[in-house]
């Protein structure tokens, strides 16, 4: 830390490449956190844990007994141990509320422009947007089925989508704007468990569901065009664009230039080549996905695809699967990157909800009862969090103050984070007053 801190001062070290590797570094040394606690009201699992993406400081649960929590994050309710630990209480929306979801509550997301509003998804077939200030729903869509998550764009300048996954075929884009149903999407054979935004445009959506598929949608068109397949894969990282430019330079040269022939064999060639090209026009319309092909059918996982994160830089998206198998996917060109994770057993009676961190190199991954954090370009296995007593439903990464929040079915929300040294004479006062500690007091002192 010293020397890094040295280079930094003497100019070896570039600011941006400093800020990096620190974040880095508290990424990696995660622990149950020594001097923060959020006290949980929920009397169910807790589904669904998003940080707002405009401060970083609230925090949003969602729970199956139909609750509502919302945290804040930096700034404590109150102090135990001697000012020691901060523990933070929510603002509660139980089932009690006039407009609260009658079952349990699978996602919860922040709008991702302002923390006015919220949007939570329930097994009660309701999408529902909430009104942080009042706690009151502004607008509510009737689902087909239960829903298991919903995403919004952060890129959006456009739209104002919320993808939803549901038990059943097909994708709903809900438009909040209109208060209606914008888009429906088709071509899951099974009910939809993931769907996630691009992070590097807010026209195109990830979905994966039940029947093992992962579909890429253009919301600007019908049908989606692009199917993940397990086995078109790739080795590494995505090769530099250097070396496409001249494989494709190298292969225009390597055409040799059209012959001369007699004006027989000329209508005969001319002829051939049209057919060629009406072959071959034919073949990228018996591709197009919204038809029955080979490739409409390939599968990213041989069960259920249960989560989807894509990557911050908008390059590569992880997906869970019901096989027990955490993929990396290279998304411009559709491969898997064979980056081989250590096999994982995850729950596959719901959706799970991943996370990665801010630079994209440390991945977190609930397995049952405790978080796996994977080296997401080795795939080695970093660290393994234990603290939660029963299954473990979703992480939240803070890319913020590098912390991490699990939630799971013992009701409870863990923070994990670096650990923070505690001087020896900390004691000494109450850090929430700057007081002397009753204990301490005497009645000879000035």
């Amino acid at each position: 830390m010293w020397k890094k801190i040295g280079d930094r001062e003497s100019g070896k070290l570039r600011p941006n490449s400093f800020i990096t590797r620190i974040r880095s570094n508290r990424a990696s040394s995660l622990h149950l956190s020594n001097h923060k606690e959020l006290v949980s009201s929920h009397r169910g699992s807790v589904n669904s844990l998003q940080v707002d993406l405009t401060e970083g400081r609230y925090l949003l649960s969602g729970a199956a007994d139909a609750s509502l929590a919302i945290y804040d994050i930096q700034r404590a309710t109150d102090y135990e141990a001697g000012g020691l630990i901060a523990k933070h209480k929510p603002i509660l929306v139980d089932k009690q509320h006039q407009n609260a979801h009658k079952y349990a509550i699978s996602t919860a997301i922040w709008y991702p422009i302002d923390t006015g509003l919220f949007v939570t998804g329930s097994y009660d077939h309701h999408i529902k947007v909430w009104d942080t200030n009042t706690t009151q729903v502004v607008m509510d869509f009737k689902m087909p089925g239960k829903v298991y998550r919903t995403a919004m764009s952060s890129l959006a300048t456009s739209h104002m989508l919320i993808a939803a996954a549901t038990e059943d075929v097909q994708v709903r884009l809900c438009d909040m704007a209109s208060g209606a149903f914008a888009h429906t999407l088709s071509g899951h054979r099974d009910g939809v468990m993931a769907v996630e935004w691009s992070t590097s445009s807010e026209w195109i959506l990830m979905t994966g569901g039940c029947d093992g598929a992962i579909r890429f949608w253009d919301i600007r068109r019908a049908g989606c065009f692009s199917v993940l397949d397990q086995s078109h894969s790739q080795l590494g990282r995505r090769p530099p664009l250097a070396d496409k430019s001249t494989t494709k330079v190298s292969t225009s040269k390597a055409r040799a230039p059209p012959r001369k022939v007699g004006s027989g064999s000329s209508s005969k060639h001319s002829g051939n080549s049209k057919i060629i090209k009406q072959t071959k026009g034919s073949a990228k319309q018996r591709l197009h996905p919204g038809l029955l092909t080979s490739q409409d059918r390939a599968t990213a996982h041989y069960g259920a695809v249960l989560g989807l994160k894509a990557t911050e830089d908008g390059m590569y998206l992880l997906s869970a699967g019901s096989d027990s198998r955490l993929r990396l996917w290279d998304i411009q060109s559709g491969c898997n990157t064979l980056v081989h994770y250590e096999i994982v057993r995850l729950q596959s009676s719901k959706a799970i909800q991943l996370d990665v961190s801010q630079d994209s190199g440390v991945v977190f991954l609930p397995c049952m009862t405790s978080i796996k954090a994977f080296d997401m370009w080795s795939g080695k296995s970093k660290m393994t969090l234990q603290g939660h007593y029963e299954n473990v439903n979703c992480c939240c990464y803070s890319s913020h103050d590098q912390e991490l929040y699990t939630g799971g079915n013992d009701r409870q929300i863990l923070i994990w984070s670096p650990l923070k040294q505690i001087p020896a004479d900390v004691d000494e006062c109450d850090r929430s007053t700057g007081q002397p500690l009753a204990a301490d007091e005497d009645n000879w002192s000035d």
